[in-house]
Formats: C-alpha cells, sequence, structure tokens
C-alpha cells in the first residue's frame, strides 16, 4: 500500500503535474513561438554602465521584454490583479548576469512587523542554477522584498556546491516607478558565465494583496512549483555574441506504439558544437514542441520520461537538425520508441527456497528494476521462519553526487510512521492512560473543525482505522482548510490529519512531548535503532536524498515529528518492529488482538483484482487476505520516497524495502510477486 503522507513532499509532487497556461513571447529576433511554448529560454546579450540599484535610466531600451506569466499554483485571476516581466543582459567583465524585472501591481503590500516573512508581502524570488548540469545541480533560492533578505537553506541541497553560492554573489535592489515596483538584479557567476552556455534562472512573484487572507497570488516564468528542489523546473537564460542569430523551431513529438497516447513533457535540445549549449522545450499533450535555438547543428532527444509501463528509449529516441539564421526550421517528427519492461516474476515466489548464500536471483531483478524505473537507492531485508536472513543495499544515495547506499543510511520512512505510532498508542489504551472509544474532543478540542458538529464523534479506533472523516491533509481541499467528508465511523477515507489530531491528544494526556513518548513505548520495549521521527546531526550525516526520476531533491529533515510521516530508518533496523508484530512482543495477546482485528474494509476501484484478494486496516495496521495467506503491513510514500513491509504471519516470513525514489513501489510491488505470489498476485 502506498500513499502520500507528508504535506510538503505531496505538494512538490502536484506541483510537478499543474496545468500549462499558455503564453506567447517574442524572441530576441522577433520570431513568434506558437501558443504552445512555455517561452522559458531567454537570450542575453552584452551590456554595460548597470548599477544595480533599482534604476532602470541606465538600462537599454530595445531589449526583449520575457513575461513572467506562469502559474504553478493560484494565480492572479486577470492581468489587471498583477502582472510582470523582466530583461536580462550580461557583462563578461564582470562576469555578471543583470536582470530588471518590472512587476505591475494596484495593490504594492509592505510588511513592516517583527513577524515579517516572503507570504506576508509582495515578494521576488530568484533561483538559481549556475552550473545547469545535465545531471542535475542544485538550486539556490534568494527572496528579497522591500524588508527581506533571505536565502534557502542549502545544507540539505543534494549538491554540496550550493553552499558557496550566497548573497555574495547577487545584489538586488527595488524602486517604485509609477505603480509599477522595478527589481534590479545582479549575479555574479564567475567562470560559469560563458557564451553560450545557459544558467537555470527562474523568476517568482508572489502578490500580497491587502485583504488576502492567505500567502497571496503566483507567478513564475519557468514551468512547474517546487523549484527549489529541481533544476527542470527552471527556464534557461542563455548569453549569446551580438553576432549570433537565432532561428525557430516548430516540431512534432509521437510514439512509434501509436497505442500510447499520454505525450512526455519536455524534449532535450544539444548543441553539436557546444555540449555546455542545452536547453529543453515544452510538448503538449498533441506532441507539439516550439523554440528558437542558437543558428548550428543540433540533436532533439527525449527528455527522461516515465509513465507507467512506458519508458523511453532514451538512446536510440533523437533526430538531428540544422538551425538556419532568422528561419522556422520544421524537423521530422521525434518518434519515441520504448524499451521492455523487466519481466521476471516467476511462475511461484522464490523466498521458500531462497539461498542467501546465493542471491544472485534476487540481486539480478533488483539491479535490473533500479535501472528500468530509475530508483538510485534500495535498502532490503528478508525475513524467514521468524528471524532476518538477508539484508542488503543498492545503488546510490543522491545520484547527483553517486554517494552510496550503506547499512547506516537512513530513508523517508513515510506512512510506515503510523503503525509505529499505532503501537504507542494501543500500549497507551493497554493502560488505561487513552481509552480507544471515548470521543477525542473531550480530551482535547480541535478548534479548526469544531463548527462541525459530528467531530465530536471521533475516536481514536476511527483515527487508527481511517474512519474520521477528514481528508487525507487539509491543504488538498481548495480552500486549504480542515472539513468531514463523512459521518465518522460510517466509511473508510485515508487521512494523515486524524494522526496528527491523535497525535496532540496522545500529548496532552500523558503531559510529555511526543519524542520521549515514542522513546518510551515503542524504541526502547522494542529495542528500535537507527529510527529518528525529528531532525538531528547524525540524521543529517546519513539521510539519503529522495530522487523524482534521476534528478535527486532536498533532504529536508522535519523539525518536529509528524506521526503520519516523519520516521526515517532502514531495512534491517526496521525489520525489528516487524518481527516484535510477528511475535507478539511488547503489549499484550489482548491488545494485540485489538490491534489487528479488521476494522475497515478498504474498497477497491480495480475491477480487475482476483478473486480471494480482500485489504482491511486495524488499528494503524494495513492487513489482506490472499490466496497465500493473510499478510500485515503498511506501506509508505512521501513522493520521493517509496517504501514498505509486509509479513505474513502464518510464514514467518516478510521482506521490508525502503527506495529514495518516487517510483518506487513499481519495485515494491514486484518484490512480493517475485517473493511470495509468483505470477498469481492479485492483478492478473
Amino acid at each position: 500500500m502506498s500513499l502520500f503522507t507528508n504535506p510538503k513532499r505531496m505538494r512538490e509532487f502536484l506541483a510537478v503535474f499543474t496545468a500549462i497556461l499558455l503564453v506567447q513571447i517574442l524572441t530576441p529576433n522577433s520570431f513568434e513561438i506558437p501558443p504552445f511554448s512555455n517561452g522559458a529560454v531567454a537570450y542575453a546579450y552584452p551590456i554595460s554602465g548597470i548599477t544595480a540599484d533599482g534604476n532602470s535610466e541606465d538600462w537599454p531600451s530595445d531589449l526583449t521584454r520575457y513575461p513572467i506569466a506562469i502559474t504553478p499554483y493560484s494565480g492572479p485571476s486577470t492581468p489587471d490583479d498583477f502582472q510582470a516581466f523582466f530583461q536580462v543582459g550580461y557583462n563578461m567583465a564582470d562576469q555578471a548576469l543583470y536582470f530588471l524585472i518590472s512587476v505591475e501591481d494596484e495593490d504594492h503590500v509592505v510588511d513592516s512587523t517583527d513577524d515579517r516573512d516572503w507570504n506576508t508581502q509582495d515578494t521576488y524570488n530568484l533561483y538559481v542554477d549556475r552550473k545547469h548540469s545535465s545531471k542535475g545541480s542544485g538550486v539556490n533560492l534568494f527572496q528579497f522584498a522591500s524588508n527581506l533578505k533571505e536565502t534557502a537553506d542549502v545544507s540539505t541541497s543534494w549538491d554540496p556546491e550550493t553552499a558557496a553560492f550566497g548573497w555574495d554573489n547577487v545584489t538586488i535592489a527595488t524602486a517604485k516607478e509609477g505603480k509599477a515596483t522595478l527589481y534590479e538584479v545582479r549575479v555574479f557567476l564567475g567562470e560559469d558565465l560563458k557564451i553560450g552556455k545557459p544558467i537555470g534562472i527562474d523568476h517568482v512573484i508572489i502578490d500580497k494583496d491587502s485583504d488576502d487572507e492567505d500567502t497571496g497570488q503566483f507567478i513564475a516564468w519557468g514551468m512547474d512549483g517546487g523549484k527549489s528542489q529541481s533544476p527542470v523546473r527552471l527556464g534557461d537564460v542563455i548569453p549569446l555574441d551580438p553576432k549570433t542569430t537565432t532561428g525557430k523551431v516548430v516540431g512534432k513529438v509521437k510514439w512509434k506504439d501509436s497505442t500510447i497516447t499520454e505525450m512526455t513533457s519536455r524534449i532535450k535540445l544539444i548543441s553539436k558544437e557546444n555540449p555546455d549549449l542545452w536547453t529543453v522545450a515544452q510538448v503538449d499533450s498533441l506532441g507539439n514542441y516550439a523554440t528558437t535555438l542558437p543558428e548550428g547543428d543540433f540533436s532533439i532527444t527525449p527528455f527522461w520520461h516515465q509513465r507507467d509501463e512506458h519508458r523511453i528509449d532514451l538512446v536510440n529516441s533523437g533526430i538531428e537538425i540544422t538551425v538556419l539564421p532568422g528561419k522556422s526550421t520544421k524537423p521530422k517528427d521525434l518518434e519515441l520508441l520504448t524499451l521492455n519492461a523487466p519481466d521476471l516474476i516467476p511462475e511461484k515466489g522464490i523466498l521458500a527456497d531462497f539461498n542467501p548464500k546465493d542471491p544472485a536471483q534476487l540481486d539480478t531483478f533488483i539491479a535490473q528494476y533500479q535501472e528500468y524505473y530509475v530508483i538510485p537507492g534500495v535498502s532490503l531485508a528478508l525475513i524467514k521462519e521468524g528471524k532476518v536472513i538477508y539484508h542488503k543495499t543498492y545503488g546510490v544515495k543522491n545520484a547527483y553526487t553517486r554517494e552510496n547506499v550503506q547499512d547506516e543510511t537512513l530513508f523517508e520512512a513515510a506512512s510506515i510512521t503510523k503503525p509505529v505510532f499505532a503501537f504507542a498508542v494501543c500500549r497507551l489504551v493497554e493502560r488505561g492512560i487513552l481509552d480507544l472509544d471515548r470521543p477525542l474532543h473531550t480530551y482535547l478540542p480541535f478548534e479548526s473543525i469544531a463548527h462541525d458538529e459530528r467531530y465530536k464523534l471521533i475516536t481514536a479506533r476511527h483515527v487508527l482505522s481511517h474512519k474520521t472523516g477528514f481528508p487525507n491533509w487539509a491543504w488538498m481541499n481548495e480552500n486549504g482548510k480542515i472539513d468531514i467528508k463523512f459521518t465518522p465511523g460510517t466509511d473508510y477515507g485515508y487521512s494523515g490529519e486524524g494522526f496528527e489530531y491523535l497525535k496532540r491528544v496522545v500529548v496532552e494526556i500523558t503531559g510529555k512531548d511526543i519524542q520521549t513518548i515514542l522513546e518510551e513505548e515503542v524504541l526502547q520495549p522494542l529495542a528500535l535503532e537507527n529510527t529518528y521521527f525529528s531532525k538531528n546531526d547524525y540524521l543529517q550525516r546519513v539521510v539519503s536524498n529522495g530522487h523524482y526520476g534521476p534528478y535527486p531533491t532536498s533532504a529536508q529533515l522535519p523539525n518536529a515529528a509528524g506521526m503520519a510521516w516523519s520516521m526515517h530508518t532502514e531495512a534491517k533496523s526496521f525489520t525489528q518492529f516487524a518481527l516484535s508484530l510477528l511475535n507478539k512482543r511488547g503489549m499484550q495477546a489482548a491488545t494485540y488482538t485489538k490491534m489487528f482485528a479488521k476494522e475497515t474494509l478498504i474498497p477497491t476501484e480495480d475491477e480487475e483484482v482476483r478473486e480471494g484478494w480482500e485489504a482491511y486496516f486495524g488499528l494503524g495496521i494495513y492487513m489482506e487476505e490472499t490466496p497465500f495467506g493473510p499478510t500485515f503491513g503498511h506501506g509508505g510514500n512521501n513522493g520521493d520516497f517509496k517504501c514498505e513491509f509486509k509479513m505474513y504471519p502464518e510464514l514467518g516470513a516478510g521482506f521490508v524495502v525502503f527506495t529514495n525514489s518516487n517510483n518506487g513501489d513499481y519495485l515494491n510491488d514486484a518484490l512480493n510477486e517475485l517473493l511470495f505470489t509468483g505470477k498469481q498476485g492479485p492483478n492478473p
């Protein structure tokens, strides 16, 4: 089972798939780009005599104005609300890029309070990927307002070199010019500023009107939100020699297999003469793309792409074009070839006959799934006859630095946090500290939902069996506020909010912080090591980065423990928890009976699931009835981490697997088939 649990990670993942608002731009050569282009490529030409002081009088009047008009989150309802443009040039003697950003806004808000932040006032965000590596170099974020000057914490970046790039490299000044607010920017790039070498750049404008109750509205230049997490979500600024002209490229992408309907979202364009000169172009749902490129020879290849079973063959899918100065080029269609998914599931599971001294079949299986689904790192442990018989780590914890996964490397456990917290709750219930069926509001009211009287029905049993009626996360609602979807106790609705409410109740009635509760009720009684729920120095040293495809994300560690999502651990350590549940250690038998009772039948939307397979929730435990015997466990999905533990109690066997990839669930699901069910799994 794999469900999003970390609200920050979920927001980033959804941002990748935000709908495209189409815009038109003019290139430096005044070629009109069709409206399906993102327009996130700008050309910089030499300028001189610019001082970054907020005064635009020293800027040339003939530079192209690029619109900042994409809405990665909530944007302006009309252009009259606010709109923005930027101009760009470079000074090679200064080794710097210069930007002039103009924001037209009727209501410019400045926050002078002690609590001021980027989301309490009108703010300009500058994103810089100065190396522009095709391997996915790091992104620096600079936030600036009239009385705000901040940078994002780069200590968690997947690219250590981001730490060397800070406010010493960036100057921003602001001034009012009529009803426009100007931001003048100097970005010192040193040797990274080269003719024909793109720099990853994005501009995000946050508009906070006086009557806004929430964060405000956003507009950006490049596609997608979560820009600090991925350089491919920025635009490209390409410094050119004034003598270099550009040409327009308008083309089409199609699948060789015409039965595939979902289109890849980006293509990559690489100069044949200058490998540093590469950029991407957006592809619309019909396969159309358009961009401008400097004159010369280019190869066009698909960008990395993964959509279920359709993996693009990046090696053999490609075409070459010659961009002619001042002309439009229409290359032949870029035909996307596919690679075959691994077909390694045997007729019957292999665990019964598995020999830890001869793991070649298992290791080959892991390696091929890692390669095909681009899963950088894996931590795996197998349990047989009630003990750990095999443990191994595979791959890298950071695909950019290529650091290997080690035994001590820790992964985000995501929703696997829930059964660990549920264990602590059940121990409290066992001692009479908490009543499973007493309404939680009698312990601690929940003011944000108190307007709905139905919330007074919610109990700890409802939380642990996912019957509260709460959404998974309140921010997923259109208004960002928590509500109740159905009368508590009458239906199934997976909810992290419920677990967070129960956490607050437990803290209230025990008078202890949640970390102390976890230490006393889980970690110490079960001798559970290498398991952490919030940020500390050790965790920061050994934690893996998550990944979307081949690109790492920042290792953002929780400042406070979240009982729906924040645990970090690894496979060998976590087997101690799985074996404790298997052998019913740490609680009385009667308490285990309560924990493993079938509280909630989980409805399935998959019409192809075979007869004899049903799924349930107990108290924080996910359970199945299968033709191979009952199972218990839980999955986890924080977007860029996927993990699972599954036990077959009648067999005394199971597995624990953690991956640092958004594609990890392909491996996790297949492991169950490899080890236990063979080709007779739940899906024909």
